[in-house]
């Protein structure tokens, strides 16, 4: 068996330097909120038990982030605003349950913590850093033997990790938040009543302010939605839906200047949410980055075959290798456009990944079929380097899901007869070819995922290029207006 230790090059990686330096960070912020004391009669013994829980757990939260959110070692901002929601959040319930005495604060604090988790991150995530947040809150605020605390900073936090996967509508938010402050209360009321024999008279009292801040912090969350989304670099479902509107400026230039992307677009959209819903991905976030990814093309429209409406094509004039730089300028122009118009960056995402690092075949095989007509040429043959898009490749399953929608809609166009086994093979084919190409490399897509993206996109396809039954003529019309 390998020894992991034989080659600790990777103890020289600016990324693991700078993680390690985060996760200290982390610690003695940790240690110096939790260890604060007004009193000053914390112990030196106390202390040190303090440090080495606060070490455990940071510990496993850096494990936990290694395995499954690696792209937190890469994305140092992230990082940063990771620690400092955590740290923020201690703070304010340390600062307000030793202000007022009332613990009820702290669940607010959690409630806050799940919910910001749970947008920016996903469900799993959310909910194993809200149970980091609540063991460590419960030390800040001097409950760490009271259960009572703790149980009711998860039974508010828990239900966001559980229901809020996504915001479709303004009150998904306020709905989740009600089921929570009734999780609070009920966890507030049950905790109080075994903390006393029989009824506590002040039952109510004691669950409700838990439940009242709970929808307290929902409520401002409401508000503070955009700023999250701005601070995490995030679009919820909510503000997809905002950006799919065809009435969003930089769609209605798509629609007037370049028709035909338009259409293709809003075909590929369809396509590539019905992939990401069979495996289980955003099938929203896959429609409406479909529905930009093709903005570059506004620029110059006329060069791109589904705008040229059966006119003779601009490419005619141009050599090769001038046609390969306007046809892949088309990621860089939309980069742009997207910069401009503010298009945030999970939407940006599909315009620069779109093609890849993909050979542009047709003036690629143009190229080198010039070359071997000019038998008096000297010039090297053209490499396929010279003629691929500039990448990146994918780097998320629904980005790869809308490059190969945008690939097999394409060809699957220029076929002749588009049956349904034709199409399927096409789909396959197409399939393989970017599998082979290395254009899935970076996404973590399975092969049992991408054989149930091609079971979808053949049968959208198919359903798109239905057969039609030839209406019946007239008896009495003309030969010149028969189709």
């Amino acid at each position: 068996m390998a020894n992991p230790f034989a080659d600790l090059s990777w103890l020289a990686d600016p990324d693991v330097i700078y993680s390690a330096a985060v996760w200290l960070l982390f610690v003695l912020l940790s240690v110096a909120v939790i260890g604060y004391d007004p009193a000053g009669e914390t112990s030196y013994g106390h202390f040190a038990a303090i440090v080495t829980v606060v070490v455990l757990i940071a510990l496993a939260v850096a494990f936990h982030i290694s395995q499954n959110q690696k792209r937190l070692v890469k994305n140092r901002l992230r990082a940063i605003g990771l620690v400092v929601l955590l740290i923020s959040m201690l703070i304010c319930a340390k600062a307000a349950v030793l202000l007022t005495g009332q613990m009820f604060w702290a669940t607010g604090t959690a409630v806050a913590v799940s919910l910001i988790l749970t947008i920016a991150y996903n469900q799993r995530f959310a909910m194993a850093m809200n149970l980091v947040y609540c063991v460590l809150a419960s030390f800040a605020v001097g409950r760490v033997t009271d259960l009572s605390v703790l149980l009711t900073m998860l039974a508010g936090a828990l239900p966001y990790c559980f229901f809020l996967k996504e915001i479709r509508t303004r009150m998904r938010l306020l709905e989740v938040s009600l089921v929570a402050a009734i999780t609070v209360f009920i966890m507030s009321a049950a905790m109080a009543f075994l903390s006393s024999p029989g009824l506590p008279s002040g039952l109510f009292a004691a669950a409700g302010p838990s439940a009242a801040v709970t929808i307290l912090v929902g409520v401002l969350m409401q508000g503070l939605l955009p700023v999250l989304e701005k601070v995490f670099r995030i679009a919820t479902s909510m503000t997809l839906l905002d950006y799919s509107d065809a009435n969003q400026p930089l769609l209605k230039r798509l629609a007037m200047e370049a028709p035909g992307t338009y259409s293709h677009s809003l075909l590929i959209g369809s396509i590539a949410e019905a992939a990401a819903e069979s495996i289980g991905r955003n099938g929203l976030l896959c429609r409406v980055g479909a529905y930009y990814h093709d903005i570059g093309k506004i620029n110059k429209p006329g060069y791109f075959v589904e705008n040229q409406l059966g006119s003779i094509s601009w490419h005619k004039e141009l050599s090769p290798a001038m046609s390969q730089l306007i046809i892949a300028g088309h990621i860089k122009d939309g980069m742009e456009l997207a910069k401009e118009y503010g298009l945030p960056a999970v939407l940006r995402q599909f315009i620069e990944t779109h093609h890849g690092t993909t050979l542009i075949e047709y003036f690629y095989n143009e190229a080198v079929k010039q070359h071997g007509q000019n038998d008096s040429s000297d010039s090297p043959v053209p490499s396929e380097g010279e003629f691929r898009y500039p990448g990146p490749k994918p780097r998320t399953k629904e980005a790869a899901i809308v490059m190969l929608a945008d690939a097999v809609e394409g060809t699957v166009r220029t076929l002749a007869e588009a049956t349904p086994n034709k199409i399927e093979a096409v789909v396959h084919n197409m399939a393989m070819k970017r599998l082979q190409d290395g254009q899935f490399d970076e996404c973590d897509l399975s092969l049992r995922e991408l054989s149930r993206i091609e079971a979808s996109m053949s049968k959208t396809l198919a359903a798109h290029h239905h057969g039609r039954i030839a209406y019946p003529k007239p008896p009495d019309m003309p030969p010149e207006q028969e189709q």
